[in-house]
Formats: C-alpha cells, sequence, structure tokens
C-alpha cells in the first residue's frame, strides 16, 4: 500500500508487460498510475494526485478525500445501551464491536 497526502493506493504487476499498475483507493474518482520500476511508481503516484488537486483547484471542484474511517451514527438511546453491554459483555469497546458488526454485515 502507498499512501501520499492522505491518498492511498494498491499496486499490481502486469508480468508479461513489465509494468506495476497503481489505482488510488477510497475515493469515488478513478485516478490510475504505472512505471516500470517502484522508485518510478512513487513518482506518478506523486505526481497523479498532485495533477489531481491542481485540476480540482483550476476547475473550483472540492476534490474527493479519502474515507475518514470515521462515521456518524444515531441511534435510539435504548439501542445503544443494548449495543454497549453487547460489546461489554464481549469485553470489546463500543467502537469496535459497531465495526466488527458492520464487518459481517458486508457481503
Amino acid at each position: 500500500m502507498m499512501e501520499y497526502k492522505g491518498y492511498r493506493a494498491t499496486v499490481e504487476f502486469d508480468y508479461e508487460a513489465g509494468v506495476l499498475h497503481g489505482r488510488v483507493i477510497d475515493t469515488r474518482d478513478v485516478i490510475f498510475f504505472e512505471a516500470t520500476s517502484v522508485e518510478q511508481l512513487e513518482r506518478e503516484f506523486h505526481f497523479s494526485i498532485d495533477d489531481y488537486l491542481a485540476v480540482c483547484a483550476e476547475r473550483g471542484r472540492e476534490p474527493d478525500k479519502p474515507f475518514s474511517g470515521r462515521i456518524p451514527l444515531k441511534v435510539s438511546s435504548k439501542l445503544h445501551r443494548a449495543a454497549t453491554a453487547a460489546a461489554k459483555a464481549e469485553g470489546k469497546s463500543l467502537n469496535a464491536w459497531v465495526a466488527e458488526a458492520i464487518e459481517r454485515a458486508i457481503p
């Protein structure tokens, strides 16, 4: 995993072409880059992010931000109490318990 200015990217290697392909994740916008060496890949990643931010600024558009990992959540006090009790019963924080419940719910 690569990271630059809060943006993260995954990398795949195309053995036949001898090319590294990178893709920025956690944004709705599509940002790809490629290179033939690790050093070049890092430069291309940085260039892609800097270019993306510059294009957004030129167009007066707010760049898509990577997901922060925070989910604002409002529930009833009854559900809050029950979830807190369930988390404590499992020896977990409410945050960890909710995160695990979300993971289990996603196919």
